[in-house]
C-alpha cells in the first residue's frame, strides 16, 4: 500500500535528492554556534566534523548488499527522517569528542542514501533514455539551499541549534510522507546481469586522470559547505543571518548551474564546459582569498558554487563509457578516491585554519584548479548530443517506452 502524491519516477528522484540535503543541510550555518559554544578552535571542529566522512565512507564500501536486503524502499524511508534526527541529537554533544563520536553514524546513514539516490537516478535516466542525473543533483543544491536559508533565518531570530535542528526533523518526516509515500525502486539497470563493482575497486591510470579532474571542485564544494559561515563570522564578524546566506548562496548558484548543465553539454564538448566551469571556480578562489568586503566574499562563494556545479557528474560519465572494463567497476573506482577528497578535505582545512588563517584554507584549492585544468581533456571532447543516447544493438523495449511516455518532460 503507497500513499502520497502521484509524482512521475524522475520527480520523486528529485523530491527524494531535495529533502534528504535539506535534512543534513541544517546543521552547516549552525556550526559558527556550535564552535563557539564548545570554546574550540577551527582545527579541533575540523576533527569532530571527520566523524561523518569515516562513516560515509564505511556504508559507501559495505552498505550496498545490506541495502539490496532490506530494499531501497524500506531504507529509504526511513533512512532520511533518521539522518535529520541524528543530527537533532548530535548538536547536544558537550564536547568535540563526543560530537565526533555522535556524526560517525550519521555518516553510516547518509552513505546508504548516497548509494540509494544516485542507483535510482542512474536506473531511472536509462528508463526514461534522457539525462536527469545534473538535474537531480541540482535539487540536492536546492534543498541545501533551503537549509541554509532556513538556517540562517533562525540564527538571526536567536533559536538555539538544538531547537532548530529539532524543528527539522518533523518537517523531513511530513515531506517524505508526502513526496516519498508513493515511491517504489525502478528495475535494476542491468536485468540478468550478476557482475558486481568491488568493494574496493581498483583504479587505473585513466580513472586517476579522471580523480585528478574532479578533486578541486570535491574539495572546495565540501569546503564552502563546511566552512563557508565560520569563514564569514571570522573574517567579517558577520551576523548569523549573513554567514547562513552564504551558505544557501553557494548552494543556489550550484543547484542552478545543475539545472541546466546537461542542456549545455548536450550542446557543447564536456571537456569544453568543464574548463568554463574550472575558470569560475578559479575566480572565486581568488575572490575568497583576497576579498576585502563581505559582498565581494559571497560573490566568490557564488563562483565557487557554479565552478563546483557539475564536474563530478562529468567525469562519471567518461568513467561510464570507458570501454576498458564493466562501467560499474570504473565509476566505483572514480567515486571511492573523489568521495575521499570531498568527505575528509574540508575538515582537514581546519588545521591549515588554525595555523595560516581561514583565508588560505580556501586557497589550497588553487594548484588543485590547475591540476584540474590540466586533466580537463580526459572528459571528452564531443559533444554530448553527438553520442546516442541508446546503447549501440539496443532500442526501448515498450514498457520504456510507456515509462518515457507517461514521465513527459521534466
Amino acid at each position: 500500500m503507497t500513499f502520497g502524491l502521484s509524482l512521475a519516477p524522475q520527480h520523486r528522484v528529485y523530491a527524494g535528492f531535495a529533502i534528504y540535503s535539506f535534512a543534513m543541510g541544517n546543521i552547516f550555518p549552525r556550526l559558527p554556534d556550535i564552535k563557539h559554544a564548545m570554546g574550540i578552535e577551527d582545527g579541533t571542529l575540523g576533527l569532530s566534523l571527520i566523524g561523518t566522512p569515516i562513516g560515509t565512507l564505511t556504508a559507501l564500501t559495505l552498505a550496498t548488499p545490506i541495502l539490496e536486503r532490506v530494499g531501497f524502499r524500506r531504507a529509504l524511508l526511513v533512512l532520511v527522517p533518521l539522518v535529520a534526527a541524528a543530527y537533532a541529537i548530535a548538536v547536544h554533544a558537550p564536547g568535540p569528542v563526543a560530537l565526533f563520536l555522535m556524526l560517525f553514524p550519521v555518516g553510516l546513514m547518509i552513505g546508504s542514501i548516497e548509494i540509494m539516490l544516485n542507483v535510482e537516478a542512474d536506473r531511472t535516466e536509462f528508463l526514461l533514455k534522457r539525462r536527469i542525473m545534473n538535474r537531480a543533483h541540482s535539487f540536492w543544491s536546492m534543498g541545501f539551499f533551503g537549509a541554509g536559508l532556513f538556517g540562517a533565518a533562525l540564527g538571526h531570530l536567536g533559536m538555539s541549534p538544538q531547537l532548530h535542528l529539532a524543528l527539522v526533523v518533523p518537517i523531513v518526516v511530513i515531506s517524505m510522507a508526502l513526496f516519498l509515500g508513493g515511491y517504489e525502486p525502478a528495475p535494476s539497470r542491468f536485468a540478468g546481469n550478476g557482475d558486481k563493482a568491488p568493494r574496493l575497486a581498483r583504479p587505473t591510470l585513466p580513472i586517476l586522470v579522471l580523480v585528478a579532474v574532479t578533486l578541486s571542485a570535491m574539495l572546495l564544494e565540501g569546503a564552502s559547505i563546511d566552512w563557508s559561515a565560520i569563514y564569514m563570522r571570522t573574517v567579517f564578524d558577520s551576523g548569523p543571518f549573513v554567514a547562513g546566506f552564504t551558505v544557501a548562496l553557494f548552494a543556489f548558484s550550484q543547484a542552478t548551474t545543475r539545472f541546466f548543465a546537461d542542456s549545455f553539454v548536450d550542446r557543447h564538448s564536456p571537456s569544453g564546459v568543464a574548463r568554463v566551469l574550472l575558470a569560475s571556480m578559479a575566480a572565486g578562489v581568488l575572490l575568497v582569498f583576497l576579498s576585502p568586503a563581505p559582498f565581494l566574499s559571497m560573490l566568490g562563494f557564488a563562483l565557487l558554487g557554479i565552478g563546483s556545479s557539475a564536474l563530478f557528474p562529468l567525469a562519471i560519465s567518461a568513467a561510464a563509457q570507458r570501454t576498458d572494463r564493466p562501467a560499474a567497476i570504473n565509476v566505483a573506482a572514480l567515486s571511492q578516491i573523489s568521495f575521499v577528497a570531498f568527505l575528509l578535505g574540508p575538515p582537514l582545512l581546519g588545521f591549515v585554519s588554525d595555523h595560516w588563517g581561514i583565508r588560505s584554507a580556501f586557497a589550497i584549492g588553487i594548484p588543485l584548479i590547475a591540476l584540474s585544468l590540466l586533466t580537463a581533456g580526459s572528459l571528452g571532447r564531443r559533444a554530448a548530443s553527438e553520442k546516442a543516447v541508446v546503447p549501440a544493438g539496443e532500442a526501448p523495449d515498450p514498457k520504456q517506452k510507456k515509462i518515457l511516455a507517461e514521465a513527459g518532460e521534466a
